[in-house]
């Protein structure tokens, strides 16, 4: 006769490797999802979603680097470091069989040319970095990159953000040069302008781009190169406030959504990935966050001002202006030492 103690211990153990993974937790940047869609996602799944943040994408990889990929399941990267993701081996090819909500996703944003066949990422929103300012503060016109870059005509205290590529490509196209330059040459000439930047009387330094639009929400600054979305919001609370794209041009991004390659809830991660791609839901996250949606189906349950909003929808002469950064392979090095030079000069 079997001991009446083993059956105990086998549910123990059963239970216990349920419960187990019954979280998922995912990193992005901050201020970047429906706080209520925490509880909707345990509601629809079961499984408890943690958020955890970081501001800069060096950051985020060196934290993947230094055993977060068996700390996170799901992270939310932009489409400039996809490439060097996978070559690091952060990331794990998709289970396409558990996103169904991957029909939703509109054909642009398919098949991008640094995840061939969306084998590892599913876009979450898109949108463009350029400049958010006060009008109250700033009189000039029309909006230029040289508002940050040339302290003799910056109209106010200004803020710079604090990513090495992002902000070395948009000071490449305010100088006119390539926003992928890899001429030793032109790269040495940005980083001395963000030098002559940084050591501006007015420049409040660098800060990510939510830290940029509080300080201008807050009046300490009249300037700060931002994403979007960041000061699309901001305008609510405040309408003298503006975004725009610089004459000179700005960065078009895209940030998807990828399962680290340890993931400690596999299937969850990927349940997180289909719950962001759902239609109602990506509608919710939009009207939220005030950014683009990637997702076609979600665009008619969004509201009508954001859709008519050109600072998250731009109209096509300024989609003209906007262009993405690359992934300079071998090059980054060159970029990478530059960044090093503005942030230790």
């Amino acid at each position: 006769m079997p001991s009446p103690a083993r059956p105990l211990i086998a549910l123990l153990i059963a239970a216990s490797a349920l419960s187990a993974g019954e979280s998922v937790t995912a990193f992005m940047y901050s201020e970047y999802i429906d706080p209520s869609l925490v509880a909707e996602f345990t509601k629809r799944t079961g499984y408890d979603l943690k958020i955890e943040v970081y501001e800069a994408q060096e950051d985020m990889i060196a934290k993947l680097q230094t055993g977060g990929t068996d700390q996170y399941d799901v992270v939310v990267a932009t489409d400039v470091i996809i490439k060097q993701m996978i070559a690091l081996k952060l990331v794990q090819p998709l289970d396409q069989q558990l996103i169904p909500n991957r029909a939703n996703v509109a054909k642009t944003w398919l098949n991008p040319p640094f995840d061939a066949n969306n084998q590892y990422t599913y876009p979450y929103f898109w949108g463009s970095v350029g400049i958010m300012y006060d009008t109250n503060k700033v009189k000039a016109s029309p909006c230029s990159w040289k508002w940050v870059l040339d302290p003799a005509a910056a109209p106010g205290p200004y803020v710079l953000l604090d990513e090495a590529k992002t902000m070395l490509g948009c000071t490449l196209l305010a100088m006119g040069k390539d926003i992928n330059s890899v001429d030793l040459a032109e790269v040495r000439a940005a980083k001395d302008k963000l030098v002559a930047a940084k050591k501006g009387a007015k420049c409040l330094g660098f800060d990510s781009g939510t830290g940029g639009k509080n300080k201008v929400l807050a009046g300490e600054a009249a300037v700060a190169v931002v994403f979007n979305g960041d000061a699309a919001r901001a305008a609510l609370e405040k309408p003298n406030l503006r975004y725009e794209v610089p004459v000179e041009g700005g960065n078009l991004w895209v940030d998807v959504m990828l399962v680290t390659s340890k993931a400690p809830n596999k299937k969850g991660a990927h349940a997180l990935v289909n719950f962001l791609l759902d239609a109602d839901i990506a509608a919710r996250n939009a009207n939220f966050i005030h950014y683009a949606s990637p997702i076609e189906a979600a665009l008619p349950k969004i509201t009508p001002e954001d859709l008519k909003n050109p600072a998250i929808y731009p109209p096509a002469a300024v989609m003209s202006k906007l262009l993405y950064l690359q992934d300079l392979g071998k090059a980054s090095k060159l970029w990478d030492s530059a960044w090093t030079a503005v942030k230790s000069e």
